[in-house]
Order: structure tokens, then C-alpha cells, then sequence
């Protein structure tokens, strides 16, 4: 059976692969230490669950409106207006499965064949074959470890081309935890603006912030801005709720309705039972989005104050998200036991392998240097993590 060009052209997910090995070694009874994957390993909090259970007995478990129950999305409107500053009506905001989906159906509906997408690296894994399968072009913009590795108005510009039509930002970032300043990005809607571009504004980890870092939405600088942005956000990270999967996003009307119609011919309605638990999230106590990140804040030093003390690794500190990005190039050109690392894949199959600790190398994520770290586990797994690479780098010459 033939596969189609589109889907031979698809790469599969680095993160998720790795994850899968390092549950895979698990079931083999192998102790692996996982700094992979990108949930938190907190429970959904008891009154979320309890929400679903309630939807579930008072029978909602049919088909609801396409882009979500309306008090759901009246609750995402106050959500974006309370802690964004932003004005959306219902009718200008989708609910999908995920946030992930979220941007699918974004990139679908605002990319024609072989339009350019300004993607800057580091990224998350999946812009990139998104913008591929809507038949558009992934122009890569790779940012400096020592600007923060944050896209400067300059780089922007530079990358423009005549076919340029969306810029796709990511703050607090994945991979890197980078957090954008309104200053940033006012500079950013200028040359944004400028040139035509639409933006589309991931913001899925906007309450994972840490010391005087604020989230600023971008969409928020002005209403001109507004008017040219789609904000991506969902419950997965805030909330604990990954396997839920409900994301929403705000836009202008013309392109939520586009968004509802191509979503009407894929996956339909998100899960019934999930909106309900994601109304609760959204309505109901914020106590335990503080208790995590409070968690996450302690686990943050920690990790910094261990990378930042090994030879050779460079590792800036995050200002949001749960994840460091540190480089290891220090390494590459040496040898452990033999094996020759010559890259970041290279190190983290023999981190795997070797001290059974899982990590995504950072050309997942367009930065070959770098290795991303995700410190949603427990301190004392942080540390037994990063004891044994502290004993496999002692070993690299």
C-alpha cells in the first residue's frame, strides 16, 4: 500500500519517542530516570476530577457544538481577559483536543502551499512538521544561547522573504523556558506588523513563571496586534491535565470560524466530559497551580545549581515553562568507553543506554548543542538522574 508524499514526509516526535524507550525500559525492570517528558507529574487536582465525574452522572456524554460548550468558552473569555488583558467573545474562540490541535487547525487555516512560517530555534518539535503538512515552508531563524536564546527584532527582519506570512512565537518557551518582556515584544509586533505577518502566540505555559519574570501576551501590546494574532493555550500544563486534552485558542472571528469548519471534518467536538473538567480548572480553586509552581521553583534551583556545576556545561536559567536547555558541546569530539559522541543524540543514546537516564537531545529541537532537561519529577529523582551523568561525563575523554 502506498503512503502518500505528506505523510512519508512526517517525522516522528523525538520527545515521545524517547519517552516511549524509556517507559519500554521500564517494563524490562530497568530503573530509568526520565527527565523526558513534558507533563507534570502532579495528579489533576481532586475538584477537576470530581467536575468530570458529575458530567458523567448528569449525562453529558453526547455530542456538544463543534467548538466547544458555550460556558466553557464564556470561561476561557474571562480567563483571557482577567490574566491576559485580551477581549475575545465566545464566537471568537475555539476549544480542541489539546493545544497541540490547536495550532494544527491554526496552521491549517492561515498557510497556503508554499508560504514561509518564521519558526525560531529552539523549538517545540512540532511546529515544524505542522507547518509541513499544510504544504508551507518551516523558515528556521536560530536564536544565541547568549541572547538568552530569544528572537531579536533584527533576526526577524532578516528573515522576512516575499512569501513570509506567519511568525510563530512560543513564551515561556519549550525547550529553552524562555519568557518574553512586553518590550521584547512590542519590538517583535513591530516588524511583525510591518511586514503583513500574522502571529501565532503559543502560550500554553504562561503560569509556569519563576522570579520577576511575568507572561505578557503579545496580542495584549496593542489592538492592531490583536487583530493579526491567534493565541494558543490549553489546560494540560497549568493544570496537570495533559491526558485530558482540551486546548482552546483566541482569534478573530473570520478565523475561528475557519477553524470550526476544518475542525468539523476531523475530530468534531472535543470530549464532552473532558470540557466539563476543563471548566472546573478554569473556574474553580487556582490553589493548586500555585502549589505546583511553587514545587517547580524549588526543583528549578536545584537542577540549575547541579548543571551549572559540571565542566563544560553551559545552562542559562530558565524563566518559565519546566525545563532547562543546557549546552554539552564541551563533550562532543570525545568518547565514553569507545563510543564516539559526535553529537546531542549521540550523548543522550549513551545517557540512556549506559545510566539509564532519558533525555531529548536538543536537535529535536533545532539546537544540536543543547540537551532539554524536563524537571517535572520529584527532587530526589532529579538528583539520582544526575548523579549518574555526573559519573558517565567523568568518564568522557
Amino acid at each position: 500500500m502506498k503512503l502518500s508524499e505528506r505523510a512519508r514526509a512526517i517525522s516522528p516526535s523525538p520527545t515521545l519517542a524517547i519517552d516511549a524507550r524509556a517507559k519500554e525500559m521500564k517494563a524490562q525492570g530497568i530503573q530509568v530516570i526520565n527527565f523526558g517528558a513534558g507533563e507534570p507529574d502532579f495528579d489533576t487536582p481532586q475538584h477537576i476530577k470530581e467536575a468530570a465525574v458529575a458530567a458523567l452522572a448528569a449525562g453529558l456524554t453526547k455530542y456538544t457544538p463543534v467548538d466547544g460548550i458555550r460556558e466553557l468558552k464564556e470561561a476561557i473569555a474571562a480567563k483571557f481577559y482577567r490574566d491576559n488583558g485580551l477581549n475575545y467573545t465566545p464566537d471568537e474562540i475555539v476549544v480542541s483536543v489539546g493545544a497541540k490541535h490547536s495550532l494544527y487547525n491554526a496552521i491549517q487555516v492561515l498557510c497556503d502551499e508554499g508560504d514561509e512560517v518564521i519558526i525560531p530555534a529552539p523549538y517545540w518539535v512540532s511546529y515544524v512538521e505542522q507547518v509541513k503538512l499544510a504544504g508551507a515552508l518551516p523558515r528556521v531563524v536560530r536564536t544565541s544561547l547568549a541572547n538568552g536564546f530569544k528572537l531579536t527584532p533584527e533576526e526577524l527582519r532578516v528573515a522576512l522573504g516575499p512569501r513570509t506570512r506567519l511568525l510563530i512565537l512560543n513564551s515561556p518557551s519549550n525547550p529553552t523556558g524562555a519568557v518574553y518582556s512586553r518590550r521584547e515584544l512590542e519590538a517583535l509586533a513591530e516588524v511583525a506588523l510591518s511586514a503583513g505577518l500574522t502571529i501565532i502566540a503559543d502560550e500554553v505555559y504562561e503560569k509556569l513563571v519563576y522570579d520577576n519574570h511575568r507572561h505578557v501576551s503579545i496580542a495584549s501590546v496593542a489592538p492592531e496586534v490583536k487583530a493579526r494574532t491567534v493565541v494558543i493555550n490549553g489546560v494540560s500544563k497549568a493544570y496537570a491535565m495533559t491526558g485530558w486534552r482540551i486546548g482552546y485558542l483566541g482569534a478573530p472571528r473570520e478565523v475561528a470560524r475557519a477553524i470550526t469548519r476544518l475542525q468539523s471534518h476531523s475530530t468534531s467536538n472535543p470530549t464532552s466530559v473532558a470540557q466539563a473538567a476543563a471548566l472546573a480548572a478554569l473556574n474553580g480553586p487556582q490553589e493548586p497551580v500555585q502549589e505546583m509552581l511553587a514545587a517547580f521553583a524549588r526543583r528549578r534551583v536545584y537542577i540549575l545549581e547541579r548543571l551549572q556545576a559540571l565542566p563544560g556545561v553551559v545552562c542559562p536559567a530558565p524563566g518559565g515553562a519546566f525545563y532547562v536547555f543546557p549546552d554539552f558541546s564541551a563533550y562532543f569530539g570525545k568518547a565514553y568507553r569507545g563510543k564516539r559522541i559526535a553529537n546531542s543524540t549521540d550523548l543522550a543514546q549513551i545517557l540512556l543506554e549506559e545510566a539509564q537516564v532519558a533525555v531529548v537531545p536538543g536537535v529535536a529541537f533545532g539546537d544540536d548543542n543543547c540537551i532539554r532537561f524536563s524537571y517535572a519529577t520529584s527532587r530526589a529523582t532529579i538528583g539520582e538522574g544526575l548523579d549518574r551523568l555526573t559519573r558517565v561525563l567523568k568518564e568522557i575523554a
